[in-house]
Parts: C-alpha cells; sequence; structure tokens
C-alpha cells in the first residue's frame, strides 16, 4: 500500500520561497559543475602531485577512473535516491547530499600520501562525491517543480542550466589557475561555499510537495545498480588496450559485463512490472511527454557527450601546439578557447526556458537539436588546422542549440509527471543523461582510436624514419597503443616526448627537438586524426537528428494529478513577482534572497 502525504505549501506561507529554492538549487549546481571539469583540467597536476605517471599501462585505468566514476556512480544512484527524496522528503535527501559533497571535498583536498594508494584514495572519495552528487541531482529538479508554478518552471530549469554551463567554464579556468600552484587548491575552493550551501539548505528549504509513504524496492535497486554497472564498467576497460588490440571490446570480462549488465536489466524491467512499488515507474513510460522527451534527452546526451573530450584533445594535442602553445600551456587555453560554446549556452538557456513557458517547448527542443546536429556537421566539413573565427562562430551555434534544447526539454518532462512522482522521474531522466554521458565518451573514444589506427602507425613509422630514429625502434612506437597517444593529448603531454623517452639516444641533437617540438606530431596526426572526427561528429550528427525527431513528439496531455494542482494555481508574471521583490528592497526579501542555501 501507499499513500500521499501533503507537505506545507511554502509558496502560501513565503511568497518568495520559490526564489531561496532556486538560488540554493543554483548554488549546488553550480559547485558541483565547478568540481567536475576543475578535476578534467587538473588531472595532469594532480599525477605529478602523486608521483604516478597516468599513461604507462597499469596506471590508465586510475585516469579512467578519476575522469568517470563520479558519472558512473551518479548515473546508478539518481534513480534510488529520488525515490528516497519522493518517500521522506526532496529537501531533506537534497541537504544529505549536500553535506555528503562537502564532506568528500574535504577529504579529497587533504590527501596527504602519493603512488597507487593516492590514486586509489582520491578515486574512492571521488566516488563518495557522486554519492553526494546523487541526492543533489536527483532531488533538486524535484524541488524547483514543487516550488515554481508550470508556467515558470521554463526559467527556473533555464537559471539552472546557466549555472551548470558557467561552472563547467568556470572549473576549467580556476583548475588551470590553482592546479599549477598546488594541486590540493582545486578540491578546497569548493569546500566553503559547500558549507554554505548545506547550512543554508537546511535552514531554509523544506518540503512543498506531496510525499508518497511506499516500501524500497529492493530487489529493483540492486538488479538496477549491477545490470548498470556492468555495463558502465565494461565501456570503460571497452576503450583499453587488450592483447593485440587498440580496444578492449574482445576482452572476454568486457563482453561479460556487457551480455551480463543487460540481462540483468532485463531482469529488473521485469521484477519492476510485478512489485507493489516500483523503483523505475515504468507507467510514466505511457505519458508521451516523458517518454519521448527522455528519448529526445537521451539522445542529446550521447550526441553531446563525448564533444568536450573530443575538442579538448583535438586543441590541446593539435591545434594551440600548430599555434606555438606548448604542450603544459595547452589545458587551460583549451578552455579558454571553447568560451564561445558557454556564451551561446549562457545566452539562450534562459530565454529558450522563459519563452517554452509561454509559447510550449516542441519548437524549442526540435530546433535546437537541427542547429546542433548542423554544427556537427560544420565540424565534420572544418580542416583540423582551422580557422579559429571559424571556430568560434560554430561553438557559439553549438551552445546557441543546446540552450535551445535543454531547458525546455527539462521543463517539458519535469511537467509531464504527477506530483508524487517528481523526485523518481527526475532521477530516470538523470540516469538517461548520466549513463548516456559514460555511453558516449566511450563511443566517441572508439571511434576517434578506429580512425587513428587505420592511418597512424603508418604515418608515425615514416615520420620518425625519415628524422633518423632505426626502424626497429620506430615499428615499434608505431604500433604502441593508440589510446596512449590521445590520453597524452588530452592531459596535455606531448605524446612523441612520452613515446621516445629511452629511445632517442643516438639521435642528433636537432632530431630530437624536432621530433618533440610543436610541429612534428601536431602535423603528423592531422590526417588520422580527421578521420576520426568524422567517424565521430557523424554519429553525434544522427543521434541530434533522432533527439529532434523524438523531441516533435512531446507535447501531450498533462497526468491528472498535476493538471489539476497547476489548474488551481493563480500565479502573476515573472515580471511582476521579480518587481515585487525588488519592491522589497528595504525590507526583508533580500535577505532571504541572499540567507537561503540553495542546491540543484
Amino acid at each position: 500500500m501507499t499513500d500521499t502525504t501533503a507537505a506545507p505549501d511554502a509558496a502560501t506561507v513565503d511568497p518568495n520561497y520559490k526564489w531561496i529554492a532556486l538560488s540554493n538549487t543554483t548554488l549546488g549546481m553550480l559547485i558541483a559543475t565547478i568540481n567536475s571539469s576543475i578535476v578534467l583540467i587538473a588531472l595532469p597536476d594532480i599525477f605529478k602531485g602523486i608521483n604516478l605517471n597516468p599513461l604507462e599501462p597499469e596506471n590508465t585505468s586510475y585516469l579512467l577512473w578519476m575522469m568517470m566514476g563520479f558519472l558512473v556512480v551518479t548515473a546508478v544512484l539518481v534513480v534510488s535516491f529520488g525515490r528516497l527524496g519522493d518517500m521522506y522528503g526532496r529537501a531533506r535527501m537534497y541537504n544529505m547530499g549536500f553535506a555528503i559533497f562537502t564532506v568528500s571535498s574535504i577529504f579529497l583536498a587533504i590527501t596527504w600520501f602519493d603512488g597507487t594508494e593516492a590514486a586509489i584514495w582520491l578515486i574512492a572519495w571521488r566516488i563518495v562525491q557522486g554519492v553526494g552528487g546523487a541526492f543533489l541531482m536527483a532531488n533538486s529538479s524535484a524541488i524547483l517543480t514543487d516550488a515554481f508554478p508550470a508556467d515558470q518552471r521554463g526559467l527556473a530549469m533555464g537559471i539552472n542550466g546557466v549555472a551548470a554551463i558557467a561552472g563547467s567554464f568556470l572549473g576549467l579556468l580556476i583548475g588551470g589557475v590553482l592546479a599549477p600552484i598546488q594541486w590540493h587548491y582545486i578540491f578546497l575552493v569548493s569546500v566553503p561555499f559547500g558549507v554554505v550551501g548545506t547550512i543554508w539548505a537546511y535552514l531554509k528549504l523544506r518540503d512543498t510537495g506531496v510525499r508518497k509513504k511506499a516500501k524500497m524496492d529492493w530487489w529493483g535497486n540492486v538488479t538496477f545498480a549491477v545490470g548498470l554497472i556492468a555495463i558502465l564498467i565494461a565501456i570503460t576497460y571497452g576503450i583499453q588496450p587488450y592483447g593485440d588490440s587498440n580496444m578492449g571490446w574482445t576482452n572476454p570480462w568486457v563482453l561479460t559485463g556487457l551480455i551480463g549488465g543487460v540481462i540483468m536489466l532485463a531482469i529488473f524491467v521485469f521484477i519492476e512490472t510485478k512489485v507493489e512499488s516500483p523503483l523505475f515507474e515504468l507507467s510514466l513510460f505511457r505519458n508521451r511527454s516523458f517518454a519521448f522527451g527522455n528519448a529526445a534527452n537521451l539522445m542529446a546526451s550521447i550526441g553531446r557527450g563525448g564533444l568536450q573530450f573530443i575538442l579538448i584533445i583535438w586543441l590541446q594535442g593539435i591545434w594551440l601546439p600548430q599555434h606555438g602553445y606548448d604542450y603544459s600551456r595547452t589545458p587551460l587555453w583549451a578552455g579558454i578557447y571553447m568560451v564561445p560554446m558557454t556564451i551561446g549556452f549562457l545566452l539562450s538557456a534562459p530565454v529558450s526556458g522563459a519563452l517554452s513557458d509561454k509559447l510550449g517547448t516542441k519548437w524549442f527542443t526540435t530546433t535546437g537539436m537541427v542547429i546542433t546536429a548542423g554544427t556537427f556537421a560544420a565540424l565534420i566539413a572544418m580542416p583540423v588546422n582551422f580557422a579559429y573565427p571559424v571556430f568560434a562562430i560554430v561553438m557559439l551555434i553549438n551552445g546557441i542549440g543546446m540552450g535551445l534544447f535543454a531547458s525546455p526539454n527539462r521543463a517539458e518532462v519535469m511537467n509531464s509527471l504527477p506530483v508524487t512522482s517528481r523526485g523518481s522521474g527526475a532521477g530516470m531522466m538523470t540516469t538517461f543523461q548520466n549513463a548516456a554521458m559514460v555511453l558516449s565518451i566511450g563511443l566517441f573514444f572508439s571511434l576517434m582510436i578506429a580512425g587513428l589506427s587505420a592511418h597512424l602507425p603508418d604515418a608515425m613509422y615514416s615520420g620518425l624514419t625519415t628524422n633518423g630514429l632505426p626502424a626497429d625502434q620506430s615499428n615499434a612506437l608505431a604500433h604502441l597503443p593508440t589510446v596512449g597517444i590521445l590520453f597524452a593529448a588530452f592531459l596535455g603531454y606531448n605524446p612523441i616526448q612520452q613515446l621516445l623517452a629511452g629511445h632517442a639516444s643516438g639521435l642528433p641533437q636537432a632530431s630530437v627537438d624536432h621530433l618533440t617540438g610543436l610541429d612534428f606530431f601536431p602535423h603528423l596526426i592531422s590526417d588520422p586524426f580527421s578521420d576520426g572526427l568524422t567517424a565521430a561528429f557523424t554519429f553525434a550528427l544522427i543521434c541530434c537528428l533522432l533527439g529532434a525527431v523524438f523531441s516533435l513528439f512531446t507535447g501531450g496531455k498533462k497526468t491528472a494529478p498535476d493538471a489539476q494542482a497547476d489548474s488551481t494555481e493563480s500565479h502573476e508574471s515573472w515580471g511582476e513577482e521579480l518587481a515585487a521583490v525588488a519592491s522589497e528592497a528595504s525590507g526583508e526579501a533580500p535577505a532571504e534572497l541572499v540567507g537561503v542555501p540553495d542546491r540543484r
């Protein structure tokens, strides 16, 4: 049996509560995304700081788990934590997530040892941080949906999305500045904000929706977690070399993980049709907006999930060195040169969110996906050594397309949910999104490796022998795993300098300088890299077009409970409400807005 308990309506107690909820969840989203991207940009300094070479074969898994562990954990746990929010209170679960996230940041910052022990310690606490992130992601959208009326949720989601993309960019800049000084600072920087956010959320956030009492679906939790973890771990190890192959997709353990994971998820679906209080409310997929909105979001996440990694490799490994940037400086400058994409998102996300509240979401999401697909076509047509103004314009338009899609899509899905299912529904959406990100990274890397492997060995052998390296050494280096070269470029290392270590004795110094300089490798890899880019971006283009098609099918009727709830609400316009808040500048409103913790 399940029953529902209505929580007090904060809007009737405090008309400014929704802005408190928005500001706190936005602070949380900002910190979470800063923390995510700050790690990406600081990986070279982290591994140098713990005296571990991530490019050695035995250390590759540490690098992958440092990058992807957070995503894997949040993808697995976010639905369960959304259900806990529906059962025990979204604000309470959200606040717990903020506290876990902050504590894990402290333990990451105080890492005092090095070597493999330090790597395992960092990965373990990143996973704990992912647990906190799962609580936050599962319940923040539900908190906003409870706090805002239906005709303003797109705006709220848009502002939250702006915080996310701004955090991703700020993380790159902050990490680029702090990591060379002391890598511990990149984790320490979020601690004071986490403490403030945790206390603020505890004091000010409260449940304004309907709480549903139900039993936890333990068998569903176990089968879902085992199945999804098996698939995501298999993808992570599938892009690592196995035997004589550049990738590990033929590794029996990888195949076992993929096949076994699919079987476990099939069992999970069967269980969900039989239990009284399922983890995945499969009945929600009967709602057209929820089903096709999630399908569109899944395609969008797969299409753009690996984009940042590919662009970083493109800029750090090829374009920036070709234009005179030392490899040690390329991580920071890669982030700076991708700013136009951030600007495009910042411009379009809040506007599309606000307009979609009034005009509907379908054409914003569809147009956004078509525009994004067009930018992938432009990237395919672009030469590897591009003119930056053209690249900047394409990145700007790409950001605009993503912004047009993101806020209206999330608002459409959340508005389609019954009041009692917003936590689990938001968790399901985030699960699809985060799992798609991991899948996208695996697919993009696999396509890039396949493209590079076809021509890079011959190009490298020819280039090395031409510059005086003996044929046997050139052949050995040319057939080293391609993934190592990709990771070196991603980390801002000089790949040839790494490969030549111990092999350059006897070469004239002029040849060594040329081979390890800024010209040799970028020109060597340009043509093979172009093949990989074409494969990866063609796949992304197809995914975005499918996302556009799915978006066309959204816009069904609201679920009865939500329709009834929204029909009873009377709301002034967003402009009127902001004016009302501003008019109280001499009163308590600003203190309320500033003094409340908010988290997404």
